[in-house]
């Protein structure tokens, strides 16, 4: 999890955190087509991490959007497929 958050810093680290979206998903790249192709969002920046449980990846999450990131907790995910968060 700390490994995660840390990246995330690294990768947002000379920008404001309003201006990047997190989330979670069990499939990434279904995930950033939707963001792309129906949300019509740029996804240049878009970097994904697997995380260890669901519940680390939505404490990072949680973490981040109290930082000022863009994104909400939810979403039918199950706690034993694997879990990606992700950022853009």
């Amino acid at each position: 999890m700390s490994s995660i958050m840390a990246a995330i810093d690294l990768k947002v680290s000379s920008t404001a955190y309003n201006i990047w979206r997190i989330g979670v998903t069990h499939d990434p790249t279904e995930h950033k087509q939707y963001w792309k192709e129906t949300e019509k969002q740029s996804t240049t920046y878009w970097s994904q991490w697997q995380a260890d449980s669901l519940s680390d990846a939505h404490d990072i999450e949680a973490h981040f959007i109290g930082k000022g990131m863009k994104g909400g907790t939810g979403g039918d995910l199950s706690a034993r497929r694997t879990v990606y968060v992700y950022v853009f």
